[in-house]
Parts: C-alpha cells; sequence; structure tokens
C-alpha cells in the first residue's frame, strides 16, 4: 500500500489505452480505404511485354492494359476509393507540346476509357492533367521565352494546352482531372472548357501547393521523365508557405473542387493550414521519394514496413488530409480490413 503521503494520479490519461478495444474506441484518427487514391503508371507497350518494375519504387509497375485492369479491380475490391492515372509514352511519341498527352489515341486517354468500359462508376477515376509525361524536354509546359530571350514556360500557352487535355480526358471518361503543373490560371481555364462542352460534372483536383522537391527522383523513373534542369520557375519553394495559402485560394476561387499539398510528409505544417483555410477537401499526396525511403528502411531491416505505413498515412489525415494519394493505397486498405 503507498503512503499516506504518497502521490496518486487523478487523471490517468493511460486508462483509455488499456487494450486495442479501448484505443479504438477513443481513437481520434480513423483510416477510410475510400479516401486513398492509388497512383498508377501506364505504359504504351504491347500487353503481352506484362508490367515492368520500377526500380526505385519496389513493388510499383508500369502497366499495360491488362496489368492495370487486373490493379484497379485488387484495388476496388479492397476498398480503395480512386485511382489517379499516370501515361507513359513512347520515347518517339514525345515533343515540345506534349500532343500525346492530348490525342485521343494516346495511351493516357485510352488507359481512362479502358478503365470507365471495364468499372464504370465503381471506383472514381482521375487523371493526371500535365504535359510532363509527354514532353521531349520534360517540363509541365510549353516552352517560349521572356522579352530579354531568356528561356522561360509560356504559363498562358501552356493553359490553352492543358484546357485541351482536360477536355480529352474527360471526354474518354475521367470522372476527375487533375492539373498538376502549377500554371497561373490553370483551374479557371480547364472550368470553362469543360463546362462549355458539356462536361460541369467533370470534378477538378488541382495541385494547389506542389513544390520544387527533392522527393520527386523516382517518379521521375516510373514515368520516364525527359527532364533536363528543375521546375523551380513554376512550382513552389521549400522554404514558402504563405504562397501555399495564396495558391490554394486562388484555386478555389476558380472552381477547384479539391486542393492538394504535394509532398506529404516534408509539408504536414503547410497540409494543416490549408486545411484549416479550406472550404473544399484537400488531398495530400506521399510522393514516390516518401515511399521509397519507407521501403528502403524495410528492406534494410531498420523499420517494420506495415506499421510504418499506417503510422504515415495516419499523420497525414491527422495534418487536416480528407484524401490521399500513396501508392500503398491497396495495401493500407488491405491491412485496415485485416484489423
Amino acid at each position: 500500500m503507498p503512503s499516506s503521503d504518497a502521490f496518486i494520479p487523478f487523471r490517468r490519461p493511460r486508462r483509455l489505452r488499456t487494450n486495442p478495444v479501448m484505443r479504438n474506441f477513443t481513437a481520434e484518427t480513423d483510416l477510410n480505404p475510400n479516401r486513398f487514391v492509388l497512383p498508377m503508371f501506364i505504359a504504351d507497350r504491347p500487353d503481352a511485354a506484362g508490367a515492368q518494375p520500377i526500380s526505385s519504387l519496389p513493388g510499383v509497375v508500369q502497366h499495360t492494359e491488362s496489368t492495370m485492369l487486373r490493379a484497379v479491380e485488387e484495388a476496388m475490391e479492397a476498398g480503395v476509393g480512386a485511382i489517379d492515372l499516370f501515361g507513359v509514352p513512347k520515347e518517339e511519341d514525345k515533343d515540345a507540346t506534349g500532343s500525346a498527352g492530348i490525342d485521343a489515341g494516346g495511351v493516357l486517354n485510352r488507359a481512362i476509357a479502358t478503365v470507365r468500359r471495364e468499372f464504370g462508376n465503381e471506383i472514381l477515376v482521375m487523371a493526371d492533367t500535365c504535359l510532363d509525361e509527354f514532353t521531349d524536354h520534360g517540363h509541365c509546359g510549353v516552352l517560349g521565352t521572356d522579352p530579354l530571350g531568356e528561356a522561360i514556360i509560356d504559363n498562358d500557352a501552356t493553359l490553352e494546352a492543358y484546357a485541351a487535355m482536360a477536355l480529352a480526358q474527360a471526354d474518354a471518361g475521367a470522372h476527375m482531372v487533375s492539373p498538376s503543373g502549377m500554371m497561373d490560371g490553370q483551374v479557371r481555364r480547364i472550368r470553362e472548357t469543360l463546362d462549355a462542352a458539356g462536361h460541369q460534372n467533370v470534378s477538378i483536383m488541382a495541385y494547389s501547393a506542389k513544390y520544387a522537391s527533392a522527393f520527386y527522383g523516382p517518379f521521375r523513373e516510373a514515368v520516364g521523365s525527359s527532364l533536363q534542369g528543375d521546375r523551380r520557375q513554376y512550382q513552389q519553394d521549400a522554404r514558402n508557405v504563405r504562397e501555399s495559402l495564396l495558391e490554394t485560394q486562388l484555386d478555389i476561387d476558380e472552381g477547384a473542387d479539391i486542393v492538394m499539398v504535394k509532398p506529404g510528409m516534408p509539408y504536414l505544417d503547410v497540409l494543416r493550414q490549408v486545411a484549416e483555410m479550406s472550404p473544399v477537401p484537400v488531398a495530400a499526396y506521399q510522393v514516390s521519394g516518401e515511399y521509397a525511403m519507407i521501403s528502403a528502411a524495410a528492406e534494410k531491416g531498420w523499420i517494420d514496413l506495415e506499421p510504418a505505413i499506417m503510422e504515415s498515412l495516419t499523420g497525414f489525415h491527422r495534418a487536416g488530409a480528407d484524401i490521399v494519394l500513396t501508392y500503398w493505397a491497396t495495401t493500407a486498405a488491405k491491412l485496415l480490413r485485416q484489423g
């Protein structure tokens, strides 16, 4: 028995952590696989070639049509709410304007149409609305020059390409287009084009706070990027946060249905502030570098993979994300189902 003058805590927060049922009963943040988005890479190669592994993203592949459909079905059956499709064209189909991304017969638009024919509205189909996978220079927009002759990305010319690309994706059956190039005015220009063409019900998920990040490296392997240099001219500076709030507010004002912060884990402070100010749902993207780091540490035996996956996704939701894009979407959905 403790002595009469021993301190006995009156408040014991540990009471609510005593067993798994109690912890689940009092959890402040719950993961819902319906809010997961699975990014997928679709390569323009013969179906017989099969899926091609991506060395820097263990477990992630470049799909062909049939492997894509099997992966979509697996994700859907696990409870994943949406997929986000990225096209990987043949090298010879790339050009200065990214025309293969707009072509109705291009790899990305064919993939959208194939998934919609197979699954209808059983899973949401998003499409990446950006030129970088399709340009021979690897930038997200059309090249131009400023009045002094310096090379730039021509913002306003790029808007016209984005509008055409979004329209082609909507015509192919995309439920949602996702402009990721960080061009000023991109949401408004796309919204006007979709509405004028009768696609008022196609949604826009805007990459509103997308940083020029060191964490995108594996993604560039995944899409076979031709980029030389960097994208700091149009993606955001990692030192800034007020800029993100301005970009987000502009996208909301222009008609974005969902706004996004990208990358995820290095920018949880930005995610929190965006979530606090946004009247529309907020997404976070667990980008390729985040996935690769966790995977590599797990392969080394330095961390336990499955708990690390779930903890990282919980962190996004706790910081304010309603929706999370992650290459672990199907894996995480299955883990949640297993309890």
